[in-house]
């Protein structure tokens, strides 16, 4: 139990709300290496004079930065706290985009954009490990504030980059992105200084990973991964593709974009919400409900195709699917010690983002091959079904059905 003297520096404190505004700050300006290379792309390959299958590689790579720099910056911060990570991925973000501004040519631009992913990355997922180390009976929320950030960032860079791309290109657009992001960062690091109280960590340092439920700690991981990986192979689907499904429905790509944006913006809701959720009836089961509401958006997508419907699908699985990724940054702290949560969080993370990799160049092969986003779709619940068993035995083998995070 806490001293009264140092409550005001612990858990779930005046201290520990500042921290989190300052985290989803972070989390915010960090987004930016998720949100610059859509806004760029036209730019880019008119100035480079390439093909647009070319011009999108900065986005992958900058992808595989983020996937491989979560495991880095998770144990960057199990070992030095969450002030390491958060200071390495500022300085990331700005050396990436200031360099991006200078590249000479396409492969030059697309490699710095590793640098620029794993810079996104130490503004991810260890600011939610560090958090949910902070909050015990709001949690969920919390966590779910800082995954929210995402959301955020992705409302407010894409406008604003575009108008500097306009109005002064893409080259003079990236450096002052990059001098931006370690300028705003600054200010807010010094926050997270303080490394999280933990009065119980001596117990929690010798507990077994997944004691509840028989397993080692890496076939727990494993499980882990399969399940983040299969939920974002699922939630790919609509995320990559909605505006090209509008475009051959005959919609026109403008209103597949909409529903994007309509997604996105739902999304913010649902992650908040979850939290919400998450604090009542636990992240396992938060996590399974979530889950099969997303399976039942892509059962719509299948049943339904007129504008109006697709709107409205769109909006609910925005709604459904916001609050999955964020649960597994409330899971693998109940599972694992303090001291691995970092970096345990981090290989998670790693393979939502390989799912969304997979998800999206998948449904593309499908399509290719039938003709038909119908297929796609069912592939899409088909992996959403292996996150929805994972989830199911994970809450029935634990024996904590309604038990809170």
């Amino acid at each position: 139990m806490l001293m009264p003297g140092t409550i005001h520096a612990g858990v779930e404190s005046p201290f520990a709300w500042l921290r989190l505004v300052a985290a989803v700050l972070l989390s915010s300006i960090g987004s930016i290496g998720a949100w610059s290379v859509p806004v760029v792309l036209p730019a880019v390959q008119a100035d480079f004079g390439i093909a647009r299958a070319d011009a999108s590689l900065p986005y992958t790579l900058a992808m595989v930065g983020f996937a491989g720099g979560g495991v880095l910056m998770g144990r960057l911060s199990d070992r030095f706290g969450v002030l390491a990570p958060a200071a390495c991925g500022a300085i990331s973000l700005c050396v990436g985009l200031v360099a991006a501004g200078f590249a000479p040519n396409l492969m030059t631009f697309a490699l710095v954009y590793v640098l620029v992913g794993i810079g996104a990355s130490g503004t991810f997922g260890p600011l939610m490990a560090d958090i949910s180390q902070w909050f015990t009976h709001r949690r969920g929320i919390a966590v779910a504030i800082i995954a929210s950030g995402n959301y955020v960032g992705g409302a407010i860079w894409p406008p604003l980059l575009q108008h500097f791309v306009a109005s002064s290109g893409w080259r003079a657009t990236h450096i002052g992105a990059g001098l931006a992001c370690v300028l705003l960062s600054l200010p807010l690091l010094p926050v997270l200084r303080r490394r999280a109280p933990a009065p119980d960590v001596a117990s929690m340092a010798t507990r077994p990973a997944g004691m509840n439920l028989g397993l080692s700690p890496n076939a727990l991981q494993a499980i882990l991964c399969v399940a983040a990986f299969s939920c974002c192979v699922a939630m790919a689907m609509p995320q990559v593709h909605i505006v090209a499904y509008c475009g051959d429905l005959g919609y026109g790509v403008a209103r597949g974009a909409e529903m994007l944006a309509l997604m996105l913006g739902f999304g913010i809701i649902s992650r908040v919400a979850s939290g919400l959720v998450a604090d009542r009836i636990g992240g396992v089961m938060t996590l399974l409900l979530s889950s099969v509401l997303q399976g039942l958006a892509l059962l719509f997508y299948l049943l339904f195709d007129g504008l109006a419907s697709l709107y409205v699908i769109s909006a609910l699985f925005g709604l459904f699917q916001g609050g999955i990724v964020p649960m597994y940054a409330i899971i693998v702290p109940q599972y694992f010690t303090p001291r691995e949560v970092g970096m345990r969080l981090g290989i998670v993370l790693m393979a939502t983002m390989l799912g969304m990799a997979l998800g999206g160049w998948m449904s593309g092969v499908i399509f290719d091959l039938t003709g038909s986003y119908r297929a796609a779709f069912v592939n899409g619940l088909l992996w959403n079904l292996v996150n929805v068993s994972i989830a199911a035995w994970l809450l029935t083998r634990s024996g904590h059905r309604l038990a809170p995070a």
